[in-house]
């Protein structure tokens, strides 16, 4: 007897690895070193002007050493995150610029090679800036810079209770008919509490004026939140019924009292972070929360401020493109015309982002115009000297 066995072949699977070629690495080699140049050089200027000043000072005013090591090195990742775009378009300058002034470049065009071809790896480098830039931004400065803080008050005494302890306001506005037709935004409740000690809210005034020809008042000792019932316990208090023509139609005195009231003057007590100290994720619940105070220039900054977490990462692909094509001109750039370069572009963008910071906040433009008018501007230089040059 005898058996015949077929073995099936494995099939090989090749992935596709995009060639690298010798100009590539070449190219990428020159770039690699002043950028690493710059990021220190720019972090380091940074950081001595907006951070160590500042310790020095509270040292000399009793702040340990040990304290203000740590908070210095807390900061350091924010001032790194605003080195990434410089350095990659100093970098982009000494590189292309060195190529240039060798005439290496123009041997390179000899063989067939465009602009666009050898502007190519300066820009995959930059696009890779660009995501680290944004996961950088996202899970290191703002964790670092809230523990900076937090490490700076309580080595200061001067740590606060996560919550706001006094003067809590929060408007609540909607869009109202008016008499002739048309409607407008108009304030419809008032909650005001003169303390909270992070449970008990006491001293409450509330003004609802939500419902059409009835205005409320209500005065109340103190109150809390019930999560139960997802509403309002009010003790020891008073509601005042108003009629339209200002006399009061009713007085209801009460021991307690339950009213259908938002949570959000709860969340708003909540001390929140600052701007920089928040991520995206943490960003978009706190614009849920000031989205029902309707406080327009509010949540227009907020908009604004999100939309730069993605925008400012991909200023390292815009000065890429400026930085490649302008040192692929024929003249040498070295360190020091490089780093003036840089610091001028930056200039202007921070220039134009506190423009489109204006323009959004007073709502000339969108929040994603004005977060995105230096960036594109950037972009849109960038493309249009490659283009000039390589014609």
């Amino acid at each position: 007897m005898t058996f015949s066995s077929s073995k099936t072949k494995p099939k090989s699977f090749y992935w596709p690895i995009p060639r690298i070629s010798v100009m590539d690495r070449y190219i990428a080699t020159e770039f690699i070193s002043p950028f690493l140049f710059g990021v220190g050089a720019f972090s380091s200027v940074g950081v001595a002007i907006g951070a160590l000043f500042e310790l020095m000072r509270e040292v000399t005013d009793g702040l340990p050493i040990s304290i203000a090591i740590k908070v210095f090195f807390l900061q350091l990742p924010y001032f790194i995150s605003l080195a990434f775009p410089m350095s990659v378009l100093l970098a982009a300058l000494l590189a292309y610029g060195r190529l240039s002034s060798d005439s290496e470049l123009i041997a390179l065009r000899s063989c067939g090679i465009s602009i666009y071809r050898l502007a190519a790896p300066a820009l995959a480098l930059s696009l890779v800036i660009t995501g680290l830039t944004f996961a950088f931004n996202e899970l290191v400065v703002p964790a670092a810079k809230y523990e900076a803080t937090l490490t700076l008050r309580r080595a200061l005494n001067r740590e606060r209770p996560e919550f706001r302890e006094n003067n809590i306001f929060y408007p609540e506005y909607g869009r109202v008919q008016q008499a002739d037709g048309e409607s407008a935004n108009v304030l419809t409740r008032l909650f005001y509490a003169e303390q909270f000690d992070g449970k008990r809210m006491k001293g409450l005034t509330i003004v609802d004026r939500s419902q059409r020809n009835l205005n409320q008042i209500l005065v109340a000792e103190s109150a809390l939140w019930n999560i139960q019932e997802n509403t309002w316990d009010f003790f020891n208090g008073t509601i005042y019924l108003v009629a339209p023509d200002g006399s009061y139609r009713n007085i209801v005195k009460f021991d307690q009292q339950q009213l259908q009231l938002p949570r959000a003057p709860l969340d708003l007590a909540a001390r929140g972070r600052d701007y920089g100290e928040m991520n995206i994720a943490q960003s978009l619940d706190y614009l849920q929360v000031i989205r029902l105070s309707g406080d327009d220039k509010k949540i227009r900054k907020l908009k604004i401020r999100i939309q730069q977490r993605f925008a400012l990462p991909f200023a390292c692909l815009a000065f890429g493109l400026m930085g490649a094509a302008l040192g692929v001109r024929p003249q040498r750039t070295n360190r020091t015309t490089g780093f003036g370069i840089s610091v001028l572009v930056v200039f202007f963008y921070y220039l134009l982002m506190s423009i489109g910071d204006a323009l959004g906040l007073t709502g000339a433009i969108t929040p994603w115009m004005g977060a995105w008018l230096p960036t594109g501007t950037g972009l849109g230089i960038g493309l249009f000297l490659l283009w000039r040059i390589a014609r």
